[in-house]
């Protein structure tokens, strides 16, 4: 048994999952609040620095709010974790956990980075490097539906339960089109690991961008609309599976008051949201992943900087590249926030209309789109 192996694959578990996607999902909630507040003119979260009074002193440091996050984590774990008397107690329970788990284990297959040299081993900065990696993906992140209707129906309640009806019905609205539309891509890079399809766009520019990379021809100019489309049906159906604006639907509070949450309180309550921005930051690094190159620099700097073998920055190279994926992602999430504040929210026969009538249609009609201009320039 290869035990360094095994350390290797712990060490990249706690610190891809523990200190990266965590700090971020905390620090998601804070930009949240900062950047409506910017949107709509207020001032947002500024007031919790470093409690320095608890120790004795007579003021606290201030640190611009940036300890909000520390300051609602901690308000969740005091707040008395009551259960309602008419719920069912077991699925009641468990639906939080249901809902976060999928979008913390798609975290595994997702390349952070490129590869870094320690002690003469190369260590790829990806967990598992499945060689089916998009598919993957969206098989466990669909699971996530089944804690919020599971949570819909234990809660005994008619908004909850009306939540996780609307919660399944457009999950698996969306999931179809989300499916079909990757397809093109898939066709286009003929692989499926997500860290070679990184590679690919590494040395030949990025997906939505070939004119960036020294693989452009034809065929990657004639794909440029196909694959567009796919990365607009990509995008808006990732919104739509994370429960995000403008398809909050299940827990639209003008109707539901709360939707699936709505008797849910104390850390059970946070974990459903830690699972709704976990999966919007897993769906920005998916989306970065196989449109917008991943970890790779672009503009042929990758192989400019790092990959020559006199490149001054090639020893730092799987860390620069760390700091760029998350650079790109953490952008995205603003992107995913900042619909949030200026979208409205859509009707629910808006909702189904556009996921069966507009994106399934306009994904298969792409596949064929695609799949011509493969053939015609094979």
């Amino acid at each position: 048994m290869d035990w360094i192996a095994i350390i290797i694959s712990a060490a990249k578990i706690f610190t891809f999952t523990f200190v990266i996607t965590l700090p971020i999902i905390a620090y998601s909630t804070y930009a949240e609040r900062r950047v409506s507040a910017v949107i709509q003119d207020r001032v947002g979260p500024n007031r919790v620095g470093i409690p320095l009074t608890l120790f004795g002193f007579k003021k606290d440091i201030f640190f611009f709010g940036l300890l909000q996050p520390l300051a609602d984590g901690l308000k969740g774990l005091l707040k008395e974790d009551f259960t309602p008397s008419h719920v069912r107690k077991f699925f009641y329970t468990i639906a939080p956990a249901l809902t976060a788990i999928p979008a913390f284990v798609t975290i595994c297959v997702i390349p952070f980075g490129s590869e870094i040299t320690i002690g003469g081993r190369v260590i790829k900065l990806v967990i598992a490097d499945l060689g089916i990696g998009p598919l993957f993906v969206l098989a466990i992140a669909s699971l996530s539906v089944h804690g919020i209707t599971l949570a819909g129906w234990a809660s005994n309640s008619k908004y909850a339960f009306f939540g996780g009806v609307r919660s399944c019905a457009q999950m698996i609205s969306y999931e179809i089109a989300l499916g079909l539309s990757i397809i093109p891509v898939l066709m286009a890079f003929g692989m499926l690991n997500l860290s070679d399809i990184v590679a690919e766009q590494a040395a030949n520019g990025w997906l939505l961008a070939p004119f960036w990379g020294e693989g452009f021809n034809t065929r990657r100019l004639l794909l440029l609309i196909p694959l567009v489309i796919s990365f607009l049906i990509f995008t808006i159906s990732i919104f739509a599976e994370t429960n995000r604006m403008p398809f909050d639907l299940p827990e639209c509070e003008t109707e539901l008051v709360g939707g699936y949450h709505t008797e849910y309180g104390s850390m059970k309550f946070a974990l459903f949201f830690m699972g709704e921005y976990a999966a919007m930051i897993v769906g920005s690094a998916i989306i970065v992943t196989i449109f917008l190159g991943g970890w790779s620099l672009g503009f042929g700097l990758d192989r400019a900087w790092l990959q020559n073998p006199d490149g001054t920055w090639k020893a730092f190279a799987g860390l620069i590249h760390l700091g760029v994926f998350l650079l790109k992602t953490i952008l995205f999430v603003v992107f995913f926030i900042w619909v949030r504040w200026t979208v409205p929210r859509f009707r629910y026969d808006q909702l189904m209309k556009l996921g069966w009538v507009v994106f399934f249609e306009l994904a298969l009609v792409n596949i064929f789109i695609a799949a011509l201009i493969i053939w015609a320039t094979s």
